[in-house]
């Protein structure tokens, strides 16, 4: 097995959160099992937004997760890697326009 930082065994323990605090634990289930249910948008879509989102958050339990569930909804591989470059552009977007704050910082400090 390749080791890691993080442990691929961890992902399938993600239920024993509940352990230490049931009541919040539960709730979190409840409502983590309600958002990925067919609504204005599919299971699949959500799958997908999902993916894009566990890159931008670069976590990797997520990452292997919603592979697997994008897989399993009927998502393709262009799909995936499409869902991939959006969560990409909108996170380098996200650096670039904070550059705007940096260039009132210099400006200011620079007068």
């Amino acid at each position: 097995m390749e080791k890691t930082y993080y442990n691929p065994a961890d992902l399938s323990k993600f239920g024993s959160i509940t352990e230490w605090q049931p009541e919040l634990g539960r709730k979190f289930f409840d409502y983590y099992g309600e958002v990925f249910k067919d609504g204005a948008l599919t299971e699949r879509e959500k799958s997908l937004i999902a993916l894009a989102v566990a890159h931008a958050v670069q976590c990797p339990y997520c990452i292997d997760a919603y592979s697997t569930d994008c897989l399993q909804k009927g998502a393709d591989e262009a799909q995936m890697m499409e869902a991939l470059h959006v969560a990409a552009a909108i996170k380098g977007g996200a650096a670039l326009v904070h550059g705007v704050q940096m260039m009132n910082k210099v400006k200011e400090v620079s007068m």
